[in-house]
Formats: C-alpha cells, sequence, structure tokens
C-alpha cells in the first residue's frame, strides 16, 4: 500500500541534544504505601485525597492510606469519582475545592488517569484562567501545586511522567499538555497494590508500556544505540511477565518487573537523544475520547495498524524490532519478511493476553473515521507524528487497516 507520507526536513544526523529530568522521588516495593504520610507531611498539612470509583476503599487501601495521613498529621480532604479518561468537570470541582479548603498538595491514589486529573487539578488552583487552556495550547503554565502518587496499576506512566491527559465533555475532546511541572513530587510504587486487578486491566496496562516505548523508539534519529536497548529491555521484560501474572496474579516478582518497567517506558529516559513520534497516541486519545473505550485497548488495535502502514519507511528499524523484540530468526536477504513477521508477533501476543487486535472487537464501526480524523490534532504543517509525517487521508487509511 503506498504511503502518502512527508518526511521530516533537514532531519539530524546525530544522537539529539537533550536535557533529562526526572525529578519524582521513586519508593518502590513491598508494604511502600505505608510511608505516604511522612512523605507527604514533608509537603502540606492539608491535602486532596483524589482517587477513582471506590476500588481503594473495597481493597483496604483508603483506610491504610488515610491512617498513614492522620498519624503524620496530615488533614486530607476527598475526591473520588475519576473516569477511566479523566473528564474536565471533576477536574474543575477538584480546583474548586482546593481553593475553597486551603489545600496546597493533591495526593493521588489509583491509576493513571486518577494521576492524571490530579495533576490537571495542581495545575489549575493557581492559575487565574481555565485550566483546559493549557490542554488547548493557549497557555502555558508557570506554576503547579506538587502531587504525590500511589499507583494502582502498572500502565500510564504517569507516576513519574511529565505528561497530563483530561477528556473534555464539551465535544469529547481528549488532549495532553506536557510539563516538567506535571511530574510528581513522589511515587509509592508498591506491586502488591496491582494484584487484584482483573486481567484486561493488567493486560491494557502492558499493552500501554509497550506503547510508550513505541513511540519512542521508531525514530528517524541515528546513533542511538544504547536507548534502543534501553527500550528493547523494557518491552522484553512486559512480553516476558505480562502472561505470568495474568496466570498467576500474585506473582510479586513478576509484578514488580511490570510496574518498574511501567515508570521507565514513561519517565522518558528511552526517549532521550531521539525524536519519537507520537501519531498513534494521539489518535487513540480521539478514539478513547470518543467511545470511552480503554486506552490500552484503543492502542492494541491501532498499533499494528499503523505499523503496517509506515514499516516500509525504515524496512531495516523494523526488522530490528523483529529480531531484538519478538526474537524472529534474522534474515538480511529479506529484511521486509523479518518486519512483516515481527508486526505478525506483536498481534499474536495482543491476541494471546486478551486483547482487541481490531476496532470491530471493540464494537467501533466505520460511520464516525472522519469526525474522528477531524478532532485530531495536527501540529506538523497540518501532518501528524515525527517518524512518518502523516496526512489526514493517512489516519483515515491507518483507521480503516484497523477496522477489521
Amino acid at each position: 500500500m503506498p504511503v502518502s507520507y512527508i518526511l521530516a526536513k533537514g532531519a539530524a544526523m546525530h544522537m539529539e541534544n537533550f536535557r533529562f529530568l526526572s525529578s519524582t522521588q521513586i519508593i518502590f516495593g513491598r508494604g511502600s504505601h505505608h510511608e505516604v504520610g511522612p512523605e507527604t507531611g514533608k509537603y502540606s498539612r492539608k491535602v486532596l485525597l483524589h482517587y477513582g470509583g471506590g476500588s481503594i476503599k473495597k481493597s483496604g487501601l483508603f483506610d491504610q492510606v488515610t491512617a498513614s495521613l492522620q498519624e503524620a498529621g496530615v488533614e486530607y480532604v476527598e475526591l473520588g469519582g475519576v473516569a477511566p479518561n479523566p473528564r474536565l468537570s471533576l477536574v474543575y470541582k477538584g480546583i474548586e475545592l482546593c481553593r475553597k479548603e486551603g489545600i496546597n498538595f493533591v495526593l493521588a491514589v489509583g491509576g493513571g488517569s486518577v494521576i492524571d486529573s490530579a495533576k490537571a487539578i495542581a495545575l489549575g488552583v493557581p492559575y487565574q484562567g481555565d485550566v483546559w487552556d493549557f490542554f488547548s495550547g493557549k497557555a502555558e503554565a508557570q506554576t503547579s501545586l506538587p502531587v504525590g502518587a500511589i499507583p494502582t496499576i502498572a500502565a500510564a506512566g504517569s507516576e513519574a511522567s511529565w505528561s497530563c491527559v483530561i477528556t473534555n465533555e464539551d465535544g469529547w475532546l481528549k488532549r495532553s499538555y506536557n510539563n516538567n511541572i506535571n511530574r510528581p513530587v513522589f511515587a509509592i510504587l508498591n506491586p502488591e497494590l496491582t494484584f487484584t486487578l482483573p486481567p484486561y486491566q493488567t493486560a491494557c496496562g502492558a499493552m500501554d508500556i509497550l506503547a510508550h516505548v513505541f513511540e519512542r523508539y521508531f525514530t528517524n534519529t541515528p546513533h542511538v544505540d544504547l536507548t534502543d536497548r534501553l527500550g528493547e529491555a523494557v518491552m522484553k521484560t512486559v512480553i516476558k511477565h505480562t502472561p505470568v501474572v495474568l496466570r498467576e496474579p500474585e506473582n510479586y516478582d513478576a509484578r514488580a518487573e511490570i510496574m518498574w518497567a511501567g515508570t521507565l517506558a514513561h519517565n522518558d529516559l528511552v526517549g532521550t537523544g531521539r525524536i519519537g513520534d507520537w501519531a498513534t497516541h494521539i489518535l487513540e486519545h480521539e478514539l478513547s475520547g470518543m467511545y470511552d473505550v480503554a486506552h490500552g485497548a484503543g492502542l492494541a488495535a491501532l498499533f499494528p495498524a499503523w505499523m503496517t502502514y509506515v514499516y516500509r519507511h525504515d524496512v531495516y528499524r523494523f526488522a530490528q524490532f523483529a529480531v531484538r523484540v519478538w526474537d524472529v530468526e534474522p534474515d538480511f536477504r529479506h529484511p521486509e519478511e523479518i518486519a512483516l513477521a515481527g508486526i505478525a508477533r506483536l498481534r499474536q501476543f495482543i491476541r494471546s493476553i486478551g486483547l482487541p487486535v481490531s476496532l470491530a472487537e471493540l464494537k467501533i464501526g466505520r460511520e464516525k473515521f472522519d469526525e474522528l480524523v477531524a478532532k485530531c490534532r495536527m501540529p506538523n504543517d497540518d501532518t501528524l507524528g515525527k517518524f512518518v509525517r502523516l496526512t489526514r487521508d493517512d489516519l483515515r487509511r491507518i483507521l480503516e487497516l484497523a477496522a477489521e
């Protein structure tokens, strides 16, 4: 299939210059969530305790977190109800609550959506305008409340990333805002907290981790051997251990490997010195914003289609991906066959962990493809992506590839 992409002009011939900041303190291990009180107390004596649908109360985690806060002399105000694709309306409610209660710290306990919602609240409290200004590109944040995070799923990596993604119900637009002030001041990672996750959520989390590496791994930047290998290590770790935790949900060692992989996949360590792509993520954000599907499931349906559409742009990088990540037998005479075999093994893996490999499996038809494509922000001269610059027609074709 012909690809109507536009190549980047003046592509670099060396590793990119970069500045790397990973300011989040990581507190990792069994029972580590009991340290939340003393850690939070270093920053505030009154916090917003932000969480999702109430599972942390059923599991007993809420009581353990609040006991630690109280023991440390930290007062808390609750705000639950974060949806899987976090809503702007709840962010507004959180901003108002923090201002009313004089709160100057946000503690997120839950998945990536909870952490992103906490980040958006933290951005909005000191800002005099509409917090959506940051997500719509109208403003840059100069300050933010500090955020702490206790993730209960290995997935988004939001606990140490500079990214924040919010869905605006007015138009169902899902937008991201990247700024280093979004990085939480601490993240407490206890793999035990992921033991009770349903298999589907565990699998979605694994796909999200892989996708964060894919977006960085497929690059036009040459001479990035070290970060290639770092990214490959993260991917192989997830591929090895995800089937284990699906069989053995309380396997601490496998859960720990995946949880740490999720953080490293998105704190940008594996993206240093290279230009990532991010077209698939932006397309999926609009997909999950419109259809409210799990982010990992949407990525599972879209990424093999994107790869199939663009692999000819750099067959050798896709062949490297196949050999190093998926253990495809190398055949230097037929790199295209090797590249396609790697994409096929990705599809097989996705299916093996119980995720969809097509939009049809998510019950998403073609009738709104044009609307979906129209909603995508196209920052690069009306194109999307950096590895391959895709037009809106290209995005429509990728959706068609992902349809069945």
